[in-house]
């Protein structure tokens, strides 16, 4: 499959078209083996980990069936529905439908909350070919009667994995029941936990399976690291990193994950006090704000971005060569969707854990999750020594509580108290190499 061409794909003329514009010629894994799959009008299970190519993968076959069966738009009619976890890769997967779909006649739009809803409730009204939604929102306006979706042809779940940990089950099966029974049916997952598959089962008709990726895997061009650190030294490091950085890869981005809405908003503010170019990306902050401080990251303006993990599946940036976990996560699944950030396209990447002792149980989760032991370094002036035997002993210990508290990795609990043991400084080798509940709207 990996020697097939996009030529060779029975797509329409128009769409190959577009491909060509953007110097397309060989489908990555995923849609080499979706593609044809959907063309067919099979239902689709398919786990694949972010930046595969997978928005193209159903992106594609729908846009095809708009060329190939051209259909007028009913009011507050969809024709296809997508389901993104949050507001950022709504965006991303509409902007995709219109490089792809650039010669193709169709209408399309997006639907998220944090903005009113007038604009969309005017958009609806028209009817769309393709609607790109947030579980939330779209559900408010079906409550309203303002979206009618008894005609949906393909109902495509995209990142499930993490609609679920959000805790958008509920709207999901809500959502479904107002679909026609008769439709194509995409799930699309970065893992395959037992609770995708109890959905993939309730939701799809004898679907096809795909997995590009094994579950919990990481991008094989990811060098991973992790540094055993006091909690209290971490911003001594990761400032020590950042500025090493500046130095030595001008024009590379970093991205840092924090637990927290204030550990990412503090970070980034003690990130630019010194010196460096840093802005953050929460929850807490508006669409607006939002999406500006992502365009500012994409071209350049900002060399660090701070983030929290609602919105890791959101940022899709080229030269990300840098993601560290200041603070690990506390589902084991979100390790592989923060350092999958980096190393896309086939580029090359880096990814450094910050591990205190009383992160020890997630660093344990999350290498049984990925079937691998993480490197460790020790090669940075705050290596705590207590944290790493305890992280090799066999003796147990607690994971920290849900939420963590306001400030960077939570409240200690368990594990060493035994700090770096040094001040800040500039010593030792380049450290380079080395949130679920109820419903919430996105």
């Amino acid at each position: 499959m990996s020697e097939l061409s996009f030529e060779q794909l029975p797509l329409s003329a128009s769409i190959h078209r577009a491909l060509a514009d953007k110097g397309y010629t060989t489908p990555s894994p995923i849609q080499a083996k979706a593609i044809p799959v959907l063309l067919r009008g099979q239902d689709l299970l398919a786990c694949a980990q972010t930046g595969t190519g997978k928005t193209a993968a159903f992106a594609l076959p729908v846009l095809h069936g708009i060329a190939e069966r051209p259909r007028r738009t009913f009011r507050r009619g969809v024709r296809h529905l997508v389901l993104t976890p949050t507001r950022e890769l709504a965006g991303q997967v509409a902007e995709s439908f219109a490089v792809y779909g650039k010669y193709v006649q169709f209408r399309s739009g997006m639907v998220y909350g944090g903005v009113s809803e007038k604009p969309q409730i005017k958009m609806l009204f028209q009817g769309l070919d393709v609607l790109v939604a947030c579980p939330g929102r779209l559900l408010d306006l079906m409550d309203q009667g303002h979206v009618d979706l008894s005609q949906v042809e393909t109902f495509i779940l995209d990142e499930a994995d993490r609609m679920l940990d959000m805790g958008f089950i509920r709207d999901i099966r809500k959502i479904e029941k107002q679909l026609p029974k008769q439709r194509h049916t995409l799930l699309f997952s970065a893992t395959m936990a037992p609770a995708i598959t109890e959905l993939a089962q309730a939701m799809l008709h004898q679907p096809e399976e795909i997995r590009i990726a094994p579950q919990g895997t990481t991008a094989e061009k990811v060098d991973q690291s992790v540094c055993f650190i006091d909690q209290k030294a971490k911003q001594h490091l990761v400032m020590e990193m950042m500025h090493r950085r500046l130095d030595q890869r001008s024009g590379e981005l970093s991205l840092i994950f924090t637990r927290t809405k204030h550990g990412a908003k503090n970070l980034a503010r003690k990130l630019n006090a010194q010196g460096l170019r840093a802005d953050s990306i929460h929850g807490n902050k508006s669409q607006s704000a939002r999406e500006k401080t992502l365009e500012s990251y994409r071209r350049g303006e900002i060399d660090i971005l701070v983030a929290t993990d609602v919105a890791a599946r959101g940022i899709d940036v080229k030269n990300i060569t840098l993601v560290v976990n200041f603070d690990l996560p506390m589902e084991a699944d979100a390790y592989v969707h923060r350092i999958g950030r980096t190393a896309r396209a086939g580029a090359s990447g880096h990814a450094v854990s910050f591990c205190s002792g009383d992160e020890v149980a997630l660093l344990r989760q999350v290498e049984k999750l990925i079937s691998q032991s993480v490197p460790v370094d020790s090669g940075h002036d705050y290596h705590d020594q207590a944290a790493m035997d305890l992280h090799l002993s066999n003796r147990p210990v607690k994971k920290p509580p849900q939420g963590g508290g306001n400030r960077p990795g939570g409240n200690r609990q368990g594990g060493p108290r035994r700090g770096g043991g040094r001040r800040p400084g500039r010593g030792g080798r380049n450290v380079q190499g080395s949130s679920r509940g109820g419903r919430r709207r996105s």
